[in-house]
């Protein structure tokens, strides 16, 4: 597939999103558009453009990659994001919604004051830029190496436009833009993966029914693992921390919420949150049986690579129709352009609401100027975490995806328990403290898991433990009387 083609169609996709942008952001775009879409955005809208939200460009290339080391068996996991969406729907969402607040950590400063309303803001800051980080240097390596290897483009440069494109079709509208860019971004993923599973099977010289019988008789294919709970597998460990997982990286999460926090009100919202998760199955068994295809040509055609590379080699390789290549091109776009956009646009409102309090002390003139030099610096600093995770290096870039969530997710997902179901008051110097020491022993253990437990490995459950420690050190750092539950929450 050569590279004026490449080129040519990521050209005309951004011609597309930007138009798309245009177009929904015509006028002067408000405060209350960029951070909550107007409160006016269609549910079904929404419960579509999230999917590309949650999928990223890393669903696109390691979920594909990773059947043959684990499977079917992330389907598990799947299984548990299904759970986990409907506590955010009938638990989150209603507190959310009464709160009616431009971020989500306004709960921890009205129940644990100043001090756990920063903290839980930080560690999604956090977890946002390493998270979203590492999801867009897989894609940029991706681009660099099917494309701008050729051209002798350094990966830097790479990354800065990647970033700049971001920036020019968000700025102006935020969510109220995002959440029509993601829709054509989340269709236009899954009729690639779709299309390329049917020529994938043809180049293979199948039908439907065949690719079926492929994908069903392949050891690949074995989903349910319940009889060793050491391995990383193991059904409870995988169903267990998929619900917790979404819960934190969904439900707690100021980039996953602030979509479904544009619906028009509660009921919308949680209509597009189950609807979601309903989706949210299929559409993962798609690409694993596309994994299924790509294994089964790479064995017939002599193909050895990464697995992370795996999907990009067949594509785009020449070994198959170029229209594999091009809807490849276009997949892997669409996944990783829906993800950076979104992200960047949640770190800008949490550190313009939560950490500068923008919105409190400066009027709508004064805020938009200070959310736009916000919105600049994170496209800048994203592309410095992309850069910084090309200088480190990654293996199996999904598993980096939920290792970093667990232990950056879980001080969220245990500082909330423990604010929704106690009526306790911890100090308020302890919370940060017991918030950065969890994580901390949490590696310890994972370090040490084998030695100590006998053999045991830690996996996606490490989100549970460090959740747990957060817990209760909370609990241990209370003051001893009760304290009553701030009105609104009544």
């Amino acid at each position: 597939m050569s590279t004026s083609l490449i080129l040519c169609l990521i050209a005309a996709y951004f011609v597309a999103i930007f138009t798309v942008s245009f177009l929904t952001s015509k006028g002067k775009g408000s405060n209350s558009d960029f951070f909550r879409g107007g409160r006016k955005s269609p549910w079904y809208i929404v419960a579509i453009s999230m999917i590309g939200t949650s999928i990223s460009g890393v669903t696109f290339l390691s979920v594909p990659g990773m059947v043959a080391a684990s499977q079917f068996s992330y389907i598990q996991m799947v299984l548990g994001f299904t759970v986990g969406y409907l506590v955010i729907a009938y638990l989150l969402l209603p507190l959310y919604y009464r709160m009616n607040m431009n971020s989500i950590y306004g709960y921890l400063e009205q129940r644990f004051g100043r001090a756990g309303y920063f903290t839980g803001a930080s560690f999604f800051l956090i977890s946002k830029l390493l998270g979203c980080g590492v999801r867009m240097f897989l894609t940029a390596s991706v681009l660099q190496w099917i494309v701008f290897d050729s051209l002798g483009v350094p990966f830097w440069l790479n990354a800065a436009v990647t970033m700049l494109i971001v920036w020019l079709y968000t700025f102006r509208g935020g969510v109220k833009t995002l959440v029509w860019t993601d829709l054509l971004q989340t269709l236009a993923m899954i009729v690639a993966v779709v299309l390329c599973i049917y020529y994938m099977g043809k180049a293979m010289g199948l039908d439907a029914k065949g690719i079926w019988q492929t994908i069903g008789s392949s050891e690949m294919s074995r989903t349910w693992f319940f009889d060793d709970a050491k391995d990383t597998r193991y059904f409870w460990k995988q169903f267990l921390a998929g619900m917790f997982t979404t819960i934190a990286m969904t439900g707690l999460d100021q980039d996953m919420m602030q979509k479904n926090l544009s619906c028009k009100n509660l009921k919308d919202a949680r209509k597009n949150v189950i609807t979601n998760g309903l989706l949210y199955l299929p559409v993962n068994i798609i690409f694993l049986a596309l994994g299924v295809l790509l294994y089964c040509f790479a064995a017939s055609a002599g193909i050895s690579v990464k697995p992370d590379q795996l999907f990009a080699t067949i594509a785009t390789g020449g070994y198959v129709p170029v229209i594999v290549g091009i809807l490849f091109v276009l997949g892997l776009v669409a996944a990783a352009f829906s993800s950076a956009g979104s992200a960047v646009t949640a770190l800008t409102t949490s550190f313009t609401v939560d950490i500068l309090r923008a919105d409190r002390r400066l009027d709508e003139k004064a805020l938009g100027r200070t959310r736009l030099i916000v919105h600049s610096c994170a496209a800048v600093i994203m592309c410095f975490v992309i850069c910084l995770f090309k200088v480190i290096g990654s293996g199996s870039v999904i598993n980096a995806v939920y290792m970093i969530a667990s232990y950056t997710y879980g001080p969220l997902l245990g500082i909330y328990a423990f604010g929704m179901f106690t009526r306790l008051q911890p100090r308020q110097w302890a919370v940060p403290l017991i918030c950065v020491l969890s994580p901390v022993i949490c590696l310890v253990l994972h370090l040490n898991s084998a030695s100590w437990f006998g053999g045991y490995r830690f996996g996606f459950e490490m989100l549970l433990i460090n959740a747990a420690i957060t817990f209760i050190g909370l609990t241990a750092a209370s003051i001893s009387k009760k304290r009553e539950a701030p009105k609104d929450l009544k």
